[in-house]
């Protein structure tokens, strides 16, 4: 891997996408992101980069059709093929946003590289992250369907991606933007700082589109779970994070 810092950043699914409408894809908020990376690579605010969206209007749509979530399965070949088909799709358009303001990213499908065994243990290879990371790329990767010993297929959010390539690279930084600018306590005001779930559970409620991921609850569970600092943000604040600050909720479970 080359020299400097890490990043993991994620750009979620409602952010990307309108989640209310089946594979809508949100363009203007896809090129300001991309507008905000591309500016952070040239700027060398960043050295090595790894992307990771949701699933928003693609992914989950198909899920949710299909019923299959993160602990509910299926063996339907077909309905596998479609949740995943639908993220490759996804996942071409925020390639190609990137491609055209010359971040060398490629794709990375991680129905490829993981497999959950039968107690739901996630198994996601990073090797090839690392060595695209030391060729000079962007890797992207995805929320996915992903083969669950005795479930079939099951759903592997884009939190999960992001806390198990995070693990696998040790990443320096993490980042989720996020379509609100933090987690925010029952006045709508940001919560700066979470080091328990146990301290803004009452806060903490589903997605309120079609989400089979568990919305920003799943969110802080994942970072918590992750053993190094993390911040969820705004789409605003994304220049912010890629210039090395924390803007929005720090998350601390160490």
């Amino acid at each position: 891997m080359a020299g400097g810092e890490t990043t993991v950043v994620k750009l979620g699914g409602s952010v990307v996408t309108d989640k209310d409408r089946p594979e809508a894809l949100d363009g203007p908020a896809l090129d300001a992101a991309a507008d905000a990376i591309a500016d952070a690579l040239a700027a060398a605010d960043v050295s090595n980069l790894v992307v990771v969206h949701g699933g928003g209007s693609f992914g989950h749509h198909h899920a949710s059709e299909h019923g299959v979530s993160k602990t509910r399965g299926s063996g339907d070949a077909a309905a596998a093929v479609e949740i995943h088909g639908a993220m490759k799709t996804l996942n071409d358009f925020v390639l190609s946003r990137l491609h055209d303001r010359d971040v060398p990213a490629v794709p990375v499908h991680p129905f490829s590289a993981a497999s959950r065994n039968a107690e739901a243990d996630l198994t996601l290879l990073t090797e090839q992250v690392e060595t695209m990371l030391g060729e000079g790329f962007v890797p992207v990767l995805h929320g996915d369907v992903v083969a669950h010993e005795g479930e079939g297929v099951t759903i592997l959010s884009g939190d999960e991606v992001v806390t198990g390539v995070a693990t696998g690279i040790d990443a320096d930084r993490v980042g989720f933007c996020s379509t609100v600018p933090g987690v925010l306590d029952d006045s709508d005001d940001v919560i700066p700082e979470i080091s328990a779930y146990d301290e803004v559970a009452d806060y903490l409620g589903g997605s309120d589109a079609t989400d089979v991921t568990g919305g920003m609850a799943g969110k802080v569970r994942a970072l918590l779970s992750l053993g190094a600092p993390a911040t969820i943000f705004g789409p605003d604040d994304l220049r912010d994070f890629l210039a090395g600050e924390d803007p929005g909720t720090r998350i601390d479970g160490r």
